[in-house]
């Protein structure tokens, strides 16, 4: 008798489930909005920094920059009104269609002349009435407080707009490995 009722109800659930719509991953992705923010570390090369103006025109090689990174807390992390404080990164994107999408990002980063660093200098000071003043070729010179302090402290800021490619490599269950291809378009918008 149990056999008589469980027969029919799986080829009911089995019709049931064929009557399905699915839907192709191109139609879920269409016209999806998304959206990341994040914290980032910057390591940067030596730097050739040409400083200009009036009374001014140098060139200091090789010159050593770190981050600044703020301390880890709760609070500046993590508080709305604090999340532009510590170096970031922010993006947010549409999908086209399931493979492309166009986005708009915010890198925040932080670029901190390293003090005390000994650099060679090129170029001329002038009327500055200090002992810098002179005529520069290739000459060391101590990259002090009283001659320099140079930083991006609130943000060496990269805005872009990107559009990229994603294709997906590998799908083996819960674990999904994409390509990621792209073009952008951008300014620096440091603030010295």
């Amino acid at each position: 008798m149990r056999l008589l009722v469980i027969i029919p109800l799986l080829l009911t659930a089995s019709l049931c489930f064929s009557q399905e719509q699915t839907i192709s991953q191109e139609q879920r992705d269409n016209g999806k909005f998304y959206f990341y923010w994040g914290w980032n570390h910057g390591w940067y090369t030596r730097s050739d920094i040409n400083f200009r103006g009036d009374d001014y025109d140098f060139t200091l090689k090789d010159v050593i920059a770190n981050d600044r990174q703020s301390k880890f807390n709760l609070n500046t992390y993590f508080n709305p009104v604090l999340l532009t404080i510590p170096q970031y990164n922010f993006r947010v994107g549409f999908f086209i269609n399931k493979n492309y999408n166009f986005s708009f990002g915010i890198d925040h980063m932080k670029y901190v002349v390293q003090s005390g660093q000994t650099v060679k200098i090129n170029g001329i000071i002038k009327s500055t009435g200090t002992e810098f003043d002179g005529n520069y070729a290739n000459d060391d010179i101590v990259l002090s407080n009283d001659f320099l302090r140079f930083e991006h402290s609130d943000g060496l800021n990269y805005i872009n707009f990107e559009l990229r490619r994603f294709d997906e490599i590998i799908n083996l269950n819960n674990v999904k490995i994409s390509l990621t291809e792209g073009f952008g378009l951008g300014a620096l918008y440091p603030k010295t």
